[in-house]
C-alpha cells in the first residue's frame, strides 16, 4: 500500500537508503544514522511512515538482499513496528511469492524474529497510530467485523489474519485453495495483474531452481502455521479467536483439514505431522486452563478443577456417587408431591438439572446417564411396598422413570445431533442425505444402558409391572429367535408357556421405552445377558389369537369385550392411539365414548412408551370443534356432554392429574376446562344424554367435574400470603388460572419457533397439534372470573350484602331448604335478613329442587351464604353438628362443585379466629379418643431419627380434644363420604385442602383429623399418621432447623443413628415411608420428611440462611474429621501428626461437595428460582460482610478450614445458580444476567478494596477463585452476560492474587468486549513460568 509523504524528513530517509544500498554500506550504521537523522526531526519511534517508505522501497524495485538487511536492522533498533511491518509484507509478498521467493522466504524468517514477541509493541508510544494504519492494510473492520477498539484486540486479529493468510498460501501452492467452500482466498495470495518476469523468465535451470524454492517454501509456511498455534503466546492468542469469532474459526478450520488431509509438503515435513496440527487445534486441548502458582493453593485447585469426584478422591463413606448425583434423587423424590400441581413440564426441568450437574461434576456423558438411571430407578424402589393412602404414587413414579427421565434424554441427545446436522449442512462435503447423525451422547448411553444390567437390586420390578417386564424380555428373546411375530403375540402368549428363567427386570421396561422414542434400535435385544433363556428354548405354537390392539388395528369393531381389552391393556405404538383419537374425532357418539374410556385407562397410566402422545390427544378432545352443520343457539359443546364428562372423570384420579403435570400440559389443561366451566356452569340443568351404561348425565354433572378438576390445577385452597394469620402455612409459589393462561399463551406462540420446537414436532404425531392456539384471558370467561372474584373476596373478609327478596337471597332459602329438609324449625329461618322477618321455611320444602333447576354459577355465588347461616345457626344451637355434616352433604352431592366453595368458606373462616372451638368429645362431634394415643406414639417413632421433641397430644377428662369450629364443621362433612369410584375425584379435592387447612392450625389439630379418619379407613392409617408427623414442624422453627441438620449428618455419614450410619442418598432418602418394614412403622428418612414439610415452612428467607450456617458447621465437621477440639489437640502432639483430621484434603473435599451439593438442593427445591436469586444478591454477600468465624480451632487446622468453607460456599453458589438457571443459553438470560452481574460486582468491589468484608481472608479468597474457576470450567455462557468492565475488575483482582491464569481464563470466554483485555494479559504475561 502506497502512503503519501509530505516532503520533509521522509525524503532524507530514502535519500540515506539509497546512498547506503549503493555503497553497500553496513546497516547497523545505516540504522544508526537513521535513527539520529530521525531523532533530530522530532519523528516519534517507532514510525509508521519509515515503515510504508521501507517495504515501498523494496516492493519491488529494489527486491535485493541488502534492502532486505537495512529492512532487518530498523526492526531490530525499533524504528519501525515490526507488526505494521509484516502487514505491509504479508499484503506484497504473499501474493508475489512464485515470482519473488526469495522475498517469500525472506518474510517468513522475519515472521519467526518478530511475530511472537508483542510485549514492547502494545505498550510503546504510537501504538494507536500503528493498529490504525495495521487495520488499514489487513482491513480487519471488514474481514471480521469488529471494530479495532483497543491494542489487544487487534493483535489477535492480527496473528490470526498471519496464520490464515499462510494457511490459504500454502493450499494455493498445492492446488487444493479451490477445494475450500468459498475456492478462493478472503487475502491476496496471487497478484492482481500479469506477472511479467525477466529476460530469462523461462531459463530451465532458474525455472527449476524456483520450484525447489517453492516448495521448501510451502513446507516452511506450514511449520510455521504450527509454531503459531504451538507458541504460549500465540495460541492462546488463536484460542481468543477461537471463542469469540467462531464463525471465521469454522471456516479456518476447514481449510486446517483440507491441508492436513491433503497436503504432500506436510507429509513430508520433519517437524510436524497432520495429527499434531489437527490436535493443536482441536476442543479438547486447553489452552487457558487452570495453572496455580501457589504451592499451598495448588492441591485444592487441582482437586476443585478436576471435576469429576471419581478422580480426585477415594471411597469415602459412600459418598462420592452421592455427592453427584444427589440433587436428581432429591427433585424426583420432590415431584412425587401428590397435592402440587406444576406449570412447567418436568422433562424440562429434569433436563436441565442433568446438564446443569454434568457440567459442574464435569463427569462424562456415559456416567452422567447412568446416575440419572440410577436416580430414577431408586425412586420406584422407595414406592416398591408402599402404605396405602389416598395419594397413590406407584403409577407416577413408573411415569418418571420409563417416560419423563427417557424424554429428558431425548431433549438432551437431540440437542446435540440437531448441532451436529447444522454443521453437516453447513459442510461442503455434504450430500443432502436424510441420514440421522450419530452423537457421542447417543453412544454413552447405551453404554450406561449395557452397564445397568449389572445392578441387579435396583432392576426388581414392583409386583404391580412383573408381568409387564416379563412381556418385554419375552419380546426380546421371541425378536432374536427369528420368529415373525406382530406385537400383540407378547401379550397373549403365557408366561408358563416361555423358560424358566425368562423372567424381566426393569432394565427391559428402559429399553422398551428408549427403543419407542428411537434412541435404541432393536439390537440392543443382543447385548451380553439381556436375554438369558437360548432361542431353542421358545415354543414354536404362536396363539391364534390376536390381542385387543393387534384386532382394532386390523379393522375389528368396537365390542363391548374389545373395549374392555383395551381399556385395561396400554397401547404400544403410536399408530394404536392415533387410530383411537380418529373413532374418537369421527366415530359415533357410542364410539367417540369407547375411545374416550380407551385414551383414559391403561393407555394412559401406564402406557409408558406413547405417554407424551396420550396426554395431548386428551388434551386436544377437551376442546372439540364446532360441527361444520352445527345450527343451534346453545354452544356446541353441549352435544359433547356424555363424551366431555367421560374424559374428565377419566382424567381425575391423583395419579392422572399428576401425569399431565409432569408433562407439562396443566396450562394448556386448564385452557380447555375453561371454556367448558364456563358454557356447563351457565346452563339450566337437564340431560345432556345417555351414557352407554344408559347412565343420564347433566349439565350440572359436566360443570362439577370439569370445575373440580380445574380448581386442583392451581392451588385454590391456599389463601394469599396477605390474608394469612397465626399459624396458617405460606403460598410458596403460588398458582392462580390468570397465570395458567398466560403460561399456556407463552407456550403456545412460541410453540415452534425454536430449533429444540422444531425437532420435537418431529416427533410428535401429526394430529397432536392444539385445534386452537389463539391466547386466552380470565375476560373470555365473565361467570367462572366473577366467581374468582367472590372466592377472593370470601377469603379477604366477611361477607356482606345479602339483601332480602333479589335472586340471590331465594336461592340462598331454597338452598337451605333442600339441605334441612328433614328439619322441623317452625319458622325460624336460617338466613339473616336485612329487615323484617322471613319465613322461608313457609314455602315448603317440596318445591325446593324445583327453584334450584337454575345454572351452576348462580348456585355457587348463592353458596357463601348458605354455608355462612348453616355455621351461624349450628354455632347458635339451631343445627346440632350432626344436622350441619349431613346439610353439606346434602349440597355437596346436589352439586358437587359447590365442594370448591365449601372449602374456600371454612377455610377463611378458620383464619379468622371468630368462631368458638368445637369439643371433639363424641356426643356432638367426632372423638379422636379412641386411637389418639397410638398416633402420638406413632408419630414419635416416625421422627426418632430427627432428634425432634413430638408435644404432648395427651387429653381427656374435663379438656376434650378441641378443633376451630369451621375445621370441625370440614372434617365432620369429609367422613361423611363413602370411598368409592364416583366420590374419589372430589375427595382428592377437598382432602389436599383438609391437610393444608388442618397443618397451619394449632397443634394438635392434624393429628385429631388423623385419628378421625384413621378411625374411618383402617387401612390408610400409616398414611394419615406420616401426613399428621409434619405438622410438628410447621408450628416450630427449632425443630425445622433440627430436621436440616439431621438431613446434613445423615448424607454426610456423622450421625450415630443405623439409618445413616453409611451417608449418601440411603441415608438421607432411606426407603421412602410405609409400614413394610417389621415390626411396623419405623423412623422415616429425613430427607423424605424435608421433601413433605417444606412448602408448608413459612419463612423460606430463614431456611436458606440457616442451611448456608449448617453447611458452614458441616465443613469444619469434615475438616476435623468429626473429632472433638480435644482430640484434636491431643493428635496435633502425636508424632506423625494430623492430616487435617486424619482425613485426605482430597476425601474432604468430596464430602464437602456434597455437603454443598445437599445444601442447593435443599434452597432450590425450597424456594426455586426465587430464593436462588435472593440467596446469590443478597443471602451471600451479607453472609461475607458480617464477621464470621467457622475456623473455631485456629492455627493450621483453622486455616484449612476457612478455606474449605470458600470452597464450599463457592460450589454451594454455582450448583445454585446452574439448577435455577441452568447452563446453556434457553434459561431466562435477562433475569440470569442482571442476578449474577450484581454478584460479580459485589466481588469485584471487594477486590477493589471498595467493601468491607467481614470473613476470614482464606474464606474470601477460597470463595472468589472457586466461584470463577467453576464458573469458567462449567457455565462459561453465564460469563458473556456480564460486564466486560465487571470481569476487567476481577481479572485485575485475581492477579493481585497471582492467580494470572485463572484471571486470563475469566477474559478468554468474556467475549468480543474482553477479548482485547485478554490478549493484553497474554502479553504481559509471556508465559516464561
Amino acid at each position: 500500500m502506497a502512503v503519501s509523504v509530505q516532503p520533509g524528513p521522509w525524503d532524507a530517509v530514502l535519500e540515506l537508503t539509497k546512498s547506503a544500498q549503493d555503497k553497500n554500506s553496513d546497516p547497523l550504521l545505516w540504522a544508526i544514522q537513521l535513527s539520529s537523522s530521525l531523532n533530530a526531526a522530532g519523528v516519534t519511534l517507532p514510525s509508521t511512515e519509515v515503515a510504508h517508505l521501507l517495504v515501498s522501497h523494496i516492493c519491488w524495485a529494489n527486491n535485493v538482499p541488502i534492502t532486505w538487511k537495512f529492512l532487518e536492522k530498523a526492526l531490530t533498533l525499533k524504528i519501525v513496528p515490526p507488526m505494521l511491518v509484516l502487514a505491509l509484507l504479508s499484503s506484497r509478498v504473499i501474493p508475489s511469492r512464485r515470482s519473488c521467493p526469495a522475498a517469500y522466504r525472506l518474510y517468513m524468517e522475519l515472521l519467526k524474529r518478530h511475530a511472537f514477541s508483542f510485549a514492547s509493541q502494545i505498550n510503546g508510544p504510537n501504538y494507536q497510530k500503528i493498529m490504525k494504519s495495521i487495520d488499514d492494510v489487513l482491513h480487519f473492520s471488514q474481514i471480521f467485523g469488529l471494530q479495532v477498539c483497543d491494542a489487544g484486540l487487534l493483535v489477535v486479529q492480527f496473528v490470526f489474519s498471519t496464520v490464515w493468510q499462510l494457511l490459504d498460501a500454502s493450499l494455493d501452492d498445492e492446488g487444493l485453495l479451490e477445494m475450500t467452500l468459498e475456492k478462493k482466498s478472503r487475502w491476496p495470495t496471487r497478484p492482481q495483474n500479469m506477472e511479467i518476469d525477466g529476460q530469462d523468465s523461462f531459463n530451465e535451470k532458474r525455472t527449476e531452481l524456483y520450484e525447489g524454492m517453492h516448495k521448501i517454501n510451502t513446507t516452511m509456511a506450514i511449520e510455521i502455521i504450527g509454531e503459531f498455534l504451538q507458541n504460549k503466546v500465540t495460541s492462546r492468542m488463536l484460542y481468543l479467536a477461537r471463542r469469540n469469532m467462531s464463525s471465521h474459526w469454522a471456516g479456518f478450520v476447514q481449510r486446517l483439514r483440507l491441508l492436513a488431509a491433503k497436503s504432500t509438503m506436510l507429509r513430508n515435513s520433519k517437524y510436524i505431522t497432520p495429527e499434531a496440527l489437527l490436535q493443536l487445534t482441536s476442543d479438547t486441548r486447553r489452552l487457558l486452563s487452570r495453572a496455580c502458582k501457589t504451592s499451598s493453593l495448588r492441591e485444592f485447585h487441582a482437586v476443585m478443577a478436576s471435576g469429576s469426584l471419581i478422580s480426585s478422591a477415594g471411597q469415602c463413606h459412600g459418598a462420592i456417587w452421592s455427592a453427584l448425583w444427589l440433587p436428581l434423587d432429591l427433585y424426583l423424590e420432590d415431584t412425587m408431591d401428590g397435592s402440587q400441581v406444576a406449570s412447567t413440564s418436568a422433562v424440562e426441568t429434569l433436563a436441565g438439572l442433568v446438564k446443569a450437574l454434568q457440567a459442574v461434576n464435569g463427569t462424562t456423558w456415559h456416567n452422567t446417564f447412568l446416575g440419572l438411571w440410577f436416580a430414577a430407578l431408586r425412586l420406584v424402589q422407595r414406592e416398591r411396598d408402599p402404605s396405602e393412602g389416598p395419594v397413590p404414587r406407584l403409577d407416577t413414579c413408573l411415569c418418571m422413570l420409563l417416560s419423563i427421565t427417557t424424554l429428558a434424554i431425548v431433549n438432551i441427545i437431540e440437542e446435540e445431533e440437531s448441532s451436529l446436522i447444522d454443521e453437516t449442512e453447513r459442510s461442503p462435503t455434504n450430500q443432502r442425505k436424510e441420514k440421522q447423525v450419530a452423537g457421542k451422547r447417543r453412544k454413552d448411553l447405551i453404554s450406561s444402558l449395557q452397564l445397568l444390567g449389572d445392578y441387579e437390586g435396583l432392576l426388581t420390578p414392583p409386583q404391580a409391572v412383573i408381568s409387564v417386564a416379563n412381556q418385554a424380555a419375552a419380546k426380546a428373546m421371541i425378536s432374536i429367535s427369528g420368529l415373525s411375530v406382530g406385537s400383540g403375540y407378547y401379550e397373549c402368549v403365557s408366561m408358563n408357556d416361555m423358560p424358566m428363567n425368562c423372567s424381566g427386570n426393569m432394565r427391559h421396561l428402559i429399553v422398551e421405552a428408549c427403543i419407542a422414542r428411537n434412541l435404541l434400535d432393536t439390537s440392543a435385544y443382543l447385548w451380553p445377558g439381556y436375554v438369558n433363556a437360548r432361542s431353542n428354548q421358545i415354543p414354536r405354537s404362536i396363539p391364534g389369537q390376536m390381542s385387543g390392539w393387534s384386532s382394532l388395528m386390523k379393522g375389528s369393531p368396537l365390542t363391548p369385550s374389545l373395549i374392555n381389552v383395551l381399556v385395561s391393556t396400554p397401547a404400544s405404538s403410536l399408530a394404536e392411539i392415533e387410530k383411537i383419537y380418529e373413532i374418537a374425532v369421527n366415530g359415533s357418539d357410542d364410539e367417540k365414548i369407547s375411545a374416550a374410556n380407551i385414551l383414559c385407562g391403561a393407555t394412559l397410566v401406564r402406557g409408558w412408551n406413547i405417554q407424551e402422545h396420550t396426554v395431548l390427544f386428551i388434551t386436544r378432545l377437551l376442546t372439540p370443534p364446532v360441527p361444520t352443520d352445527y345450527s343451534g343457539s346453545d354452544s356446541h359443546l353441549v352435544g359433547y356432554a356424555p363424551f366431555l364428562n367421560v374424559l374428565l372423570v377419566g382424567i381425575s384420579s391423583v395419579d392422572c392429574v399428576q401425569i399431565f403435570s409432569l408433562h407439562g400440559l396443566v396450562p394448556q389443561l386448564a385452557g380447555a376446562l375453561m371454556p367448558l366451566c364456563e358454557e356447563f356452569g351457565s346452563c339450566v340443568p337437564k340431560v345432556a344424554g345417555p351414557l352407554i351404561t344408559g347412565e343420564e348425565i347433566s349439565s350440572h354433572a359436566v360443570f362439577s367435574n370439569a370445575f373440580t378438576l380445574l380448581l386442583r390445577l392451581w392451588r385454590f385452597n391456599h389463601p394469599p400470603l396477605e390474608h394469612v394469620m397465626g399459624d396458617v402455612p405460606p403460598v410458596g409459589s403460588q398458582l392462580t388460572p390468570e397465570y395458567l393462561l398466560l403460561v399456556r399463551n407463552s407456550q403456545l406462540a412460541s410453540s415452534g419457533t425454536t430449533p429444540r420446537d422444531r425437532i420435537k414436532s418431529r416427533r410428535l404425531s401429526r394430529i397432536s397439534s392444539p385445534s386452537f392456539i389463539e391466547p386466552i384471558y380470565m375476560d373470555s370467561f365473565p361467570k367462572l372470573k366473577l366467581w374468582y372474584r367472590q372466592h377472593q373476596a370470601c377469603i379477604a373478609s366477611t361477607l356482606s350484602g345479602l339483601v332480602q327478596g333479589t335472586p340471590v337471597h331465594q336461592i340462598v332459602e331454597a338452598l337451605l331448604n333442600m339441605m334441612f329438609r328433614k328439619i322441623n324449625r317452625g319458622s325460624q329461618p336460617l338466613t339473616p335478613t336485612t329487615s323484617g322477618s322471613s319465613n322461608s321455611s313457609g314455602s315448603g320444602t317440596e318445591d325446593a329442587f324445583l327453584r334450584l333447576k337454575l345454572p351452576a354459577w348462580d348456585i355457587l355465588e348463592a353458596t357463601p351464604f348458605v354455608l355462612d347461616a348453616a355455621l351461624t345457626a349450628c354455632a347458635h344451637g339451631r343445627l346440632s353438628p350432626r344436622e350441619l355434616a349431613t346439610g353439606l352433604k346434602d349440597l355437596a352431592d346436589f352439586i358437587p362443585a359447590s365442594l370448591a366453595t365449601i372449602v374456600s368458606y371454612l377455610s377463611a373462616e378458620v383464619t379468622r379466629g371468630i368462631w368458638k372451638p368445637a369439643f371433639m368429645n363424641g356426643t356432638d362431634w367426632p372423638s379422636p379418643a379412641a386411637n389418639l394415643s397410638m398416633v402420638e406414639q406413632q408419630i414419635k417413632k416416625i421422627l426418632a431419627a430427627t432428634g425432634v421433641d413430638v408435644p404432648s397430644l395427651t387429653v381427656g377428662g374435663s379438656s376434650p380434644a378441641t378443633l376451630p369450629f369451621p375445621l370441625a364443621a370440614f372434617v365432620s362433612l369429609t367422613i361423611t363420604y363413602k370411598l368409592d369410584r364416583a366420590t374419589d375425584r372430589f375427595l382428592t379435592m377437598v382432602g389436599p385442602a383438609l391437610n393444608n387447612l388442618a397443618s397451619g392450625c394449632p397443634w394438635p389439630c392434624m393429628p385429631i383429623i388423623a385419628s378421625l379418619w384413621a378411625q374411618k379407613v383402617k387401612r390408610w392409617s400409616d398414611f394419615l399418621v406420616f401426613s399428621a408427623s409434619g405438622t410438628v414442624f410447621h408450628h416450630n422453627s427449632d425443630a425445622v432447623v433440627q430436621l436440616l441438620k439431621t438431613c446434613f449428618t445423615s448424607t454426610l455419614g456423622q450421625n450415630s443413628s443405623p439409618i445413616s450410619s453409611n451417608g449418601g442418598v440411603g441415608a438421607l432418602l432411606g426407603h421412602g415411608f410405609g409400614s413394610h418394614f417389621s415390626g411396623g412403622i419405623s423412623p422415616v428418612a429425613p430427607g423424605i420428611l424435608y421433601l413433605r414439610v417444606h412448602r408448608s415452612v413459612r419463612d423460606v428467607m430463614f431456611m436458606t440462611e440457616e442451611i448456608v450456617s449448617i453447611l458452614m458447621l458441616s465443613v469444619r465437621d469434615i475438616a476435623s474429621g468429626g473429632l472433638s477440639k480435644e482430640k484434636l489437640e491431643k493428635l496435633k502432639k502425636t508424632k506423625c501428626g494430623m492430616r487435617y483430621g486424619q482425613v485426605s484434603l482430597a476425601a474432604s473435599m468430596t464430602r464437602v461437595k456434597l455437603a454443598a451439593s445437599l445444601g442447593a438442593s435443599l434452597v432450590w427445591i425450597s424456594g426455586g428460582l426465587s430464593l436462588v436469586q435472593t440467596l446469590i444478591k443478597e443471602t451471600l454477600p451479607s453472609w461475607f460482610l458480617s464477621a464470621q468465624r467457622i475456623e473455631q480451632e485456629g492455627g493450621e487446622s483453622g486455616g484449612m478450614i476457612a478455606m474449605l468453607g470458600g470452597y464450599a460456599l463457592a460450589y454451594f453458589a454455582v450448583l445454585c445458580g446452574t439448577f435455577a438457571w441452568g447452563v446453556d443459553s434457553t434459561s431466562p438470560l435477562e433475569r440470569r444476567s442482571k442476578i449474577l452481574g450484581t454478584h460479580l460486582e459485589f466481588l469485584a468491589s471487594a477486590l477493589d478494596g471498595k467493601i468491607s468484608l467481614g470473613c476470614n481472608w482464606a474464606t474470601w479468597r477460597a470463595y472468589v477463585s472457586g466461584f470463577v474457576s467453576l464458573m469458567v470450567g462449567c457455565t462459561p455462557l453465564w460469563v458473556l452476560e456480564v460486564d466486560v468492565d465487571v470481569l476487567k475488575r476481577l481479572s485485575k483482582g485475581l492477579r493481585q492474587w497471582n492467580e494470572e491464569e485463572l484471571a486470563l481464563a475469566l477474559l478468554g470466554i468474556g467475549g468480543v468486549g474482553a477479548m482485547g483485555a485478554a490478549a493484553e494479559l497474554i502479553v504481559d504475561m509471556g508465559f516464561d513460568y
